[in-house]
């Protein structure tokens, strides 16, 4: 059942622009990672650090108040969360992998602004932690590829 919230236009600008904001930080995450191969640090970094952080506040209004995080959990109970596939992913998978990604990037910015070679690293551990645990149409837990899509 969906409710009155999820079905407020505030919050479904909300999981729009989470969704649209995936495009922002693979982009700059892929620029990141280009310049930070060949040894160079451009303002992508920022752009990337940024985007990830409203990413990350989006997501955890979304958390809180939506259909697929904690209420799930506190109804259902974690066992019975657990042994939903599409519940699993939202509420503990990707919530937690994604902050996880998070880390790594801040990490990866502050590494790059002082031109150590370990940056490129961070930015390829957050890259493919967000590639895999991503809702993408494919998976079971899929979304849309772009905001507004089903």
């Amino acid at each position: 059942m969906i409710s009155l919230l999820q079905a407020h236009p505030a919050y479904t600008g909300t999981v729009h622009l989470h969704n649209f904001l995936r495009w922002v930080i693979i982009i700059a995450l892929i620029l990141s990672l280009i310049n930070a191969f060949k040894g160079k640090n451009g303002k992508e970094t920022l752009v990337l650090m940024i985007s990830s952080h409203v990413m990350l506040l989006l997501g955890l209004v979304q958390w809180f108040v939506g259909e697929l995080g904690l209420k799930q959990i506190k109804s259902m109970g974690m066992g019975a969360a657990m042994k939903n596939p599409v519940i699993r992913f939202f509420s503990v998978e990707h919530a937690l992998m994604m902050i996880i990604a998070i880390v790594l990037i801040t990490i990866g910015h502050r590494a790059a602004k002082t031109n150590q070679p370990k940056t490129k690293w961070f930015f390829v551990a957050a890259l493919a932690i967000i590639l895999l645990m991503t809702p993408w149409p494919w998976r079971e837990a899929g979304r849309g590829l772009f905001p507004g899509m089903h």
